[in-house]
């Protein structure tokens, strides 16, 4: 993908040679370790949702063994999920070449080693295996949480099952990311994954509850959109469809521009429209600062990857805020949350 996470570029910007797809022998050590690159587990820009659907909830039932316990299952099927999808990724990537054509000259500032197949450190069968493998455990894993959550509303089942089965067709079977609708998977992704799991531990929803999750939907989507724009020639080269690939950079500059506004007037607009509380938009404040200032190192610097990590820190920073706003929601105001 995009790496939406983190699209990563290779040292040489040419075909990838065939010497990848026979790796030297490897010590089981560095097996593992290839697998977990595979797997992107240093991704955690999803999980992250679930720690504040734990802060969302109550205070009788946000510790309680059976609460932990399913965020817990739900968080190794999520993981499942993500392995899946960009170990798919990567072996499309791989396949078309974009990867070995986005890892150029950016390769010092983005790590050649988390793309094992342009790296030579995995065969594409091997990543295959692992694709299908994680397929198979997230399904598991996913049966398992409807089966152990306390509620069921039809909604929220559905949401996760259309989750999983838009991550796996990422770039694999209908291969989304490549049809124009990656934009909307990053931030629809980030949405399911704080609603899912709220609603099956609750059984309902709140205006508040669903402003927090596009918000926390906002995050991979905006540090995606710089991704994207990094790697433009790549994606347009191999037939991936993304508005960076698609229009001028002018107008693509000004997408990112409306993005970034739309998630500033959801937390205003939300709190003048009585959904969220008043303090909504004074605790995220420095949200605002960071995002104006990555635009400025973005767009006006023109140093788009340090824009993109200030974006991934921003989407963290938004959800730490957000966590302990709902944690101290009962002394603001008498518990306005």
């Amino acid at each position: 993908m995009t790496d939406h996470t983190t699209r990563s570029t290779a040292t040489e910007p040419t075909a990838v040679p065939a010497s990848a797809q026979a790796p030297p022998p490897a010590s089981a050590r560095a097996t593992l370790s290839a697998y977990a690159r595979l797997a992107k587990l240093d991704i955690v820009d999803y999980y992250i949702g679930l720690p504040l659907v734990l802060a969302m909830l109550a205070p009788a039932l946000r510790w309680q063994p059976g609460t932990l316990g399913l965020l817990l299952l739900i968080l190794l099927a999520e993981v499942a999920v993500v392995a899946a999808m960009v170990a798919f990724d990567d072996v499309t990537g791989y396949r078309d070449g974009s990867d070995a054509a986005n890892y150029g000259s950016d390769a010092a500032r983005r790590r050649l080693a988390r793309k094992p197949l342009v790296a030579g450190t995995l065969t594409e069968p091997q990543a295959l295996r692992f694709a299908w493998a994680a397929t198979g455990v997230s399904a598991v894993l996913w049966t398992l949480v409807a089966l152990a959550a306390p509620h069921r509303p039809a909604w929220a089942v559905a949401l996760a099952a259309l989750c999983v089965l838009a991550s796996v067709q990422y770039s694999w079977g209908l291969r989304i990311s490549y049809r124009g609708f990656q934009e909307v998977f990053l931030i629809g992704l980030g949405v399911g994954w704080v609603l899912v799991p709220y609603g099956l531990l609750t059984g309902g929803l709140n205006g508040f509850v669903v402003v927090q999750a596009l918000l926390f939907g906002f995050g991979p989507m905006l540090f995606g959109l710089y991704s994207n724009t990094n790697d433009a020639d790549g994606d347009r080269a191999a037939g991936r469809i993304t508005v960076a690939a698609l229009v001028p950079r002018h107008l693509n500059t000004a997408f990112i521009i409306a993005a970034t506004v739309a998630e500033s007037l959801l937390i205003s607009a939300s709190t003048l429209a009585g959904i969220a509380p008043w303090w909504f938009p004074v605790v995220l404040v420095p949200v605002f600062v960071l995002r104006v200032t990555q635009l400025v190192i973005g767009f006006v610097y023109g140093d788009i990857l340090r824009a993109r990590r200030m974006a991934i820190h921003t989407h963290r920073v938004t959800v730490v805020l957000l966590i302990a706003a709902n944690l101290l929601a009962p002394a603001l105001v008498g518990g306005a949350a």
